[in-house]
């Protein structure tokens, strides 16, 4: 109590520093601030089903937890109470004389780690028990540790000893003030009840909270004007942060802090469906059913994983968004995070989750949309951050950075604190790729936080069948951790193989504690179409009603012809060439002369980029159009992001429900338009693909037919008269050689594994002019595939099925090297990272990283610019702004890492860049303006051209 007045203890140790101002903050101050900011974390950010997470997993009642949360975000810089603070000469000077004199034999370590060391035992002191790697001291010690992104394996006999502190971290009265300042913040937090244990789901998920807690007070427009006008006293300054913030406030400053954050978790209020959701009249028999029969099943029994598969276009999303709601008012839960396997579906599910947001009126329920090409999506548009970037740690007082109040117009737009580049899964609702949810199962950094931000809402996983194997053992791993966290799953997919279904419910309800020999003896009947929910308690299952399973199959039942092609394989090479008639190009142009002559819109899948260029290369040269630029349209994922965002837009527009629709449209594209996208083709070729994709692209043809023929049709032009005579077709390009064999493209095996796509082939040939009744076909499809395939593995299985197995396998066991244990198999929290990673280098995906390329121009002054006519030098300064970054990001095109082995004649990066985590890996690749001659990269020839992306070729 008497540390706690006015001079009763040293302040003078600094936790923060202006270089500018020459003004520091004191550690103790920092970590009040700290405790305060996750008292209202714990209120506001997490949902009741984790706050009973954690208070299960201290064992601990809702009270004596959320002050132990407090006093251990308090204490997670006691470290910077060692050598640290000589790191900065200016801050030094202040420190009181008897510490300086106090040095000892101190050495420098990092502030967390030594934050770690010195908290063993003084937590030992404070009754914690100290014994193995699971005891609560440890546990603790290891949270405090991992407040900068990675727990640290505690040496309670080595390092961490009462022996080691005291030689390494100063003298006695540095480790007095130690002692005094850990025994003031557990005095006024309150937290004088040690935890009878900590268990790992609570130890994560608390280190996640101090994580959130440290970056809202570090905020440097925070604790600035604090440090300028400081308390007079530890308690003097505990008080006021809880106290209105100034004349007129109606929150404290804590509050405040986490306000202007938009960390809170929202409740929608009830609506009608057809409010929530107005693209439909009303709900199918599958939304019904949902609808009808999973909230009794929910409020009976909780949390758990509901699978729920059905063909393309027949409504799962807003099965999901239903059953997201359910979940959310029976479990505790608040909020939806939907996971998409690519960027481009990511964009477009952001636009469906806003839609559904802003349709409940909310007063504020920020909607963020989370993956490496962010800074393209509507979320955060150029003039809703201009003045709103984040802060340097010098620039508080600048006059175009000072704090006005939100500027947002829309109730969805996230804050700037929510634009950070992991700290956006935080948003009440987020929509993000499922990258960003499989680095919460990898050694990465900031593991706790994204793990934080995925439990305690309803996570949604899209398109689960669109993963590889590699891809898909990670994601039972999330399972298994969402499982222990009781945090409710929805598994969404229209072709999701019955094998891959049952082993996601197994992860999930392994998870949840049920033993994992019990779950393989268990059956989780899932029909195609329809859903199953298992529940976390007791893994008892739930069914779509097999009635209403039958008519919603009779209600969306559609007949599709799929029509298998042999061609000849050969590159373009230009208009000089003669494509013979058995050729791929010349079997497209065939089909695409009916839609330039007589109009609709038709959609060309290409197996690759370079295949994509060429298509709409001679598609525009053979082929007579009115407006080539605007019904012929190139769209692939090697344009730089400001032309492909914009561009995947206007396709969804013109092909979308509502139009306008044009008179005459050719996509020409790579897989980016095949799932999660509402888009309506009146025809489509596609060259060879896996079933699953295959399925997925009929999906596209004649999508609002139903709809259309309900409530009219679509703004624009309606479907031809010769489109309706013919009906949907899928035309599927098969390579074959001279022996009329399957022979892929060198190019094409580089993609999908080459086992599925000859067994895809063959499959189709058993009858290569068919037609398919969707939903009814898709199972036997799947199961036909499979077992060509050899799954389940058959006695006598032959060289393809052994192949793809030991793929399979391979895939399977580089995951598991990969990922980290699932919590009941971790001992020291150091288990979790194992192989350390950044969120940049994380293995979400088996194979080559690609690599980033910035198309740039050298003027004839020698300058470097981002455009061809010199306007827009690369930006190079001290700071960046975020305006700047973008600008740069926004150009860049990834590309195999192959193709940027040899970079030795391409200019540095700029100095300022060498320090952007974002800009430091780019590859310059620099043109000259008006002189079209591709950049050679070894044995790799590059150039951007305006109409085409990035072209590539080899050098001779």
């Amino acid at each position: 109590m008497e540390d706690g007045r006015s001079g009763g203890i040293d302040l003078s140790p600094w936790g923060k520093y202006s270089r500018r101002y020459g003004v520091t903050y004191s550690v103790l101050f920092h970590g009040l601030d700290a405790a305060v900011v996750a008292g209202e974390l714990w209120d506001r950010l997490l949902a009741p089903a984790q706050r009973t997470v954690i208070c299960e997993g201290l064992q601990l009642a809702p009270g004596p937890a959320r002050r132990l949360v407090m006093f251990i975000a308090s204490g997670h810089d006691l470290g910077k109470m060692s050598r640290f603070q000589m790191c900065e000469p200016g801050a030094w000077a202040r420190v009181s004389e008897s510490l300086r004199a106090d040095t000892g034999r101190w050495r420098l370590m990092r502030h967390e780690r030594a934050s770690m060391h010195a908290a063993v035992e003084i937590l030992a002191g404070f009754g914690y028990r100290l014994e193995g790697n699971d005891s609560p001291a440890v546990r603790v010690a290891q949270i405090l540790g991992a407040h900068h992104g990675r727990f640290l394996q505690v040496d309670v006999a080595g390092a961490a000893s009462d022996r080691r502190v005291r030689q390494d971290l100063g003298g006695p009265v540095w480790y007095g003030l130690r002692m005094r300042y850990a025994a003031l913040l557990r005095h006024l937090t309150g937290a004088t009840v040690a935890p009878a244990r900590v268990s790992v789901a609570a130890a994560v998920l608390i280190c996640g909270l101090v994580m959130v807690a440290d970056r809202l007070a570090s905020q440097v427009h925070l604790w600035l004007p604090r440090a300028l006008a400081p308390a007079f006293g530890a308690a003097e300054h505990y008080a006021a942060t809880q106290q209105p913030a100034g004349p007129g406030a109606t929150e404290s400053w804590a509050a405040a802090v986490v306000s202007a954050a938009d960390l809170d978790r929202v409740t929608l209020a009830p609506v009608p469906f057809t409010q929530a959701h107005p693209q439909v009249p009303g709900p199918n028999v599958l939304q019904t059913s949902v609808i009808e029969q999973l909230e009794p099943a929910v409020a009976g029994r909780g949390p758990g994983i509901l699978v729920c598969t059905d063909s393309t276009g027949a409504g799962k999303t807003i099965a999901a968004l239903e059953a997201a709601r359910i979940f959310n008012a029976h479990c505790g839960t608040r909020g939806i995070t939907v996971l998409q396997p690519t960027t481009a579906i990511a964009d477009a599910a952001y636009d469906t989750l806003t839609a559904y947001v802003e349709a409940h009126r909310p007063a504020r329920a920020p909607v963020a949309v989370v993956h490496n090409h962010s800074w393209l999506s509507a979320a955060y548009p150029d003039d809703r951050l201009a003045g709103q970037e984040q802060l340097t740690l010098d620039e508080a007082f600048d006059a175009a950075y000072e704090r006005t109040g939100r500027p947002e117009s829309r109730v969805t737009v996230p804050s700037s604190f929510l634009r950070g580049w992991d700290q956006a899964l935080l948003a009440p609702f987020a929509v993000a790729t499922i990258d960003q949810a499989l680095m919460a199962v990898l050694s990465v950094r900031f593991e706790a936080l994204r793990m934080l931000a995925l439990c305690g809402r309803t996570v949604v996983i899209d398109e689960a069948h669109d993963y590889t194997p590699y891809m898909q053992h990670l994601l039972e791993r999330l399972l298994h951790w969402l499982g222990a966290c009781r945090t409710p799953a929805v598994v969404l997919s229209a072709t999701l193989p019955a094998g891959v279904a049952q082993a996601l419910v197994r992860a999930y309800l392994a998870g949840a504690g049920h033993p994992r020999r019990r779950l393989a003896e268990a059956a989780f009947p899932l029909a195609y179409p329809g859903w199953l929910y298992a529940a976390a308690r007791d893994a008892t299952c739930t069914e779509m009603d097999a009635a209403r399973r039958t008519v919603h199959a009779h209600e969306q039942r559609r007949t599709v012809a799929v029509h298998l092609r042999p061609v000849r394989y050969r590159r373009y090479g230009g208009p000089q060439r003669s494509v013979a008639p058995d050729e791929r190009l010349a079997q497209i142009g065939a089909e695409i002369a009916l839609v330039a002559a007589a109009g609709g819109c038709a959609v060309v899948v290409c197996a690759t980029v370079a295949d994509a260029q060429d298509t709409y290369l001679y598609l525009r040269h053979t082929l007579t159009w009115t407006d080539p630029r605007r019904e012929l349209v190139l769209l692939h994922a090697r344009f730089p992001g400001h032309q492909r965002e914009p561009l995947t837009r206007r396709v969804r527009t013109w092909l979308g429900p509502r139009g306008p629709r044009p008179q005459r449209l050719v996509v020409v594209t790579t897989s980016l338009l095949d799932m999660s996208l509402d888009i309506d083709a009146d025809l489509m070729i596609s060259d060879l693909a896996s079933l699953a994709r295959l399925l997925q692209r009929l999906g596209r043809l004649w999508r609002f037919e139903k709809t259309w023929h309900e409530r009219g049709g679509p703004a624009g032009h309606p479907r031809p008269a010769w489109i309706r005579r013919r009906g949907p077709r899928l035309t599927v390009l098969h390579p074959v050689g001279e022996d009329d064999a399957t022979a892929l493209p060198a190019a094409w095996q580089a993609g999908e594994p080459v086992t599925v796509l000859e067994a895809t082939a063959a499959l189709l040939q058993r009858v290569p002019e068919r037609t398919v009744t969707l939903p009814d076909q898709v199972p036997p499809l799947l199961a036909e595939l499979d077992a060509d395939l050899g799954v389940p593995p058959p006695a006598q299985p032959t060289a393809v099925q052994t192949a793809h197995q030991a793929r399979s396998q391979a895939e399977s066991h580089l995951a598991a090297s990969q990922a980290i244990p699932p919590p009941g198999r971790i001992g020291s929290l150091a288990d979790l990272y194992r192989r350390p990673a950044t969120a940049g280098q994380a293995p979400t995906r088996a194979g080559e990283r690609p690599r980033r390329l910035l198309p740039c121009y050298r003027q004839p002054s020698g300058t470097l610019s981002l455009d061809r006519a010199g306007a827009r030098a690369l930006p190079d300064r001290e700071r960046l702004r975020p305006h700047e970054v973008r600008a740069v990001l926004e150009r860049t095109v990834a590309v195999p890492e192959d193709w940027v082995s040899d970079t030795a004649g391409c200019p540095p990066v700029p100095p300022s860049w060498d320090r952007h985590p974002l800009l430091a890996d780019l590859t310059l690749l620099t043109h000259t303006p008006h002189r079209p001659e591709p950049v050679r990269l070894g044995r790799h020839l590059l150039h951007l051209d305006a109409e085409l992306g990035l072209v590539h070729d080899q050098a001779p």
